[in-house]
């Protein structure tokens, strides 16, 4: 019972992954479009600044996420620790939480520095675009985040359930 209540969740998960990835193409789709309004009104300079931004928008976000992902996993493993953890082990992941923790503290650092140069498009932009078409811009941004935040965070449940099955497979003569 309990392997077909993890197969059963496991297939609601894929089925709302499909749904999500079908919003990141309208995304897609909708970034496009600005892209040729951005590229039709801005000087070529400030073009590039658009473009460099929102392609690091997904580098940042994805690599925050994955680090905190990876950093979780981590935190997990050591409160599992216990006395008969071997210190080998113990060290091991210690040094990995360490590693973890200072690559998040410069990802982080790496959205600050990526909020700042969002505040800078929307500057340039605000010169070009309309009220409305500098909302359109500001709800893109923040849909693609979200999007690449519900994306991740799928992909780690789907990993969890698929983890779990295996384990309880493993688990029954």
């Amino acid at each position: 019972e309990l392997m077909a209540s993890l197969q059963s969740r496991l297939q609601a998960l894929w089925e709302e992954q499909k749904l999500v990835l079908l919003e990141v193409r309208e995304c897609a789709k909708w970034g496009k479009e600005l892209e040729v309004m951005v590229r039709d009104v801005c000087k070529p300079n400030e073009f590039d600044r658009y473009m460099m931004f929102v392609g690091d928008l997904e580098k940042v976000v994805s690599l925050l996420l994955c680090l905190s992902s990876r950093l979780a996993r981590v935190q997990n493993a050591m409160s599992r620790m216990d006395g008969n953890t071997e210190a080998e082990e113990k060290q091991s992941l210690n040094e990995r939480h360490k590693l973890l923790s200072r690559q998040r503290e410069d990802a982080k650092d790496l959205k600050e520095n990526l909020d700042r140069r969002e505040r800078v498009v929307s500057g340039i932009l605000a010169k070009y675009l309309t009220e409305q078409q500098l909302q359109d811009y500001q709800h893109f941004v923040q849909v693609k985040t979200s999007l690449l935040i519900e994306q991740k965070d799928l992909e780690e449940q789907i990993k969890f359930f698929k983890e779990q099955l295996e384990n309880l497979d493993q688990s029954i003569p």
